[in-house]
């Protein structure tokens, strides 16, 4: 019995540490979609119509030219069950462990008699400098002067003048559902 008990926490803790090792879903290419349509003023209501449902909001909108980028959306935790920013378990759990935000941004071109959105979502994770642990009691405060009991993050100016965004690459997978939610708007 305490073989197979053995046995089963080694198969766990190795599914664990394999988890680490799986490849990256970020690396695909996403492909851009096109429209019958050539109103781009259509097009463009029904992407920030998209992107507000998945709680992005607008920076930049560009009719003339077809561009529309949003404002930095930190990712949703596992418990936040009503956001829709995260698709696919590699960015769900990427999101529980670190603080990771998204920004969006849209190219429509037209093509011919029709438009061609193309989307990209770029990745960002936060990067704070430590502070020097120097005793159990002061763990707490490695990163916020925060307090044992509760947590916030409050930083110094040192921390704020070293924070840092480190660029992901893109989530191809938001890419294709923002996409086609999209399309099947229009």
């Amino acid at each position: 019995m305490r073989t197979i008990k053995f046995m089963f926490f080694a198969v766990f803790v190795l599914a664990i540490l394999m988890t680490g090792c799986a490849p990256d879903p970020q690396a695909k290419v996403t492909e851009p979609i096109c429209t019958t349509t050539d109103d781009i003023s259509l097009v463009m209501a029904n992407a920030e119509a998209v992107l507000a449902g998945m709680n992005f909001s607008v920076d930049k909108a560009d009719t003339n030219r077809g561009l529309l980028s949003t404002h930095p959306l930190t990712a949703a935790q596992s418990f936040e069950i009503w956001r829709k920013d995260n698709v696919g378990s590699f960015n769900s759990a990427e999101a529980n462990m670190h603080t990771i935000r998204r920004i969006v941004e849209m190219n429509i071109k037209k093509n011919n008699s029709r438009l061609c959105i193309d989307c990209a979502v770029y990745v960002e994770r936060m990067s704070l400098p430590e502070r020097e642990i120097t005793s159990t009691a002061s763990a707490a405060g490695a990163f916020t002067r925060s307090s044992a009991t509760m947590q916030q993050l409050e930083l110094n100016r040192q921390q704020q003048s070293q924070m840092t965004w480190i660029p992901l690459g893109r989530d191809s997978e938001l890419e294709v559902e923002i996409l086609n939610q999209l399309n099947n708007k229009l």
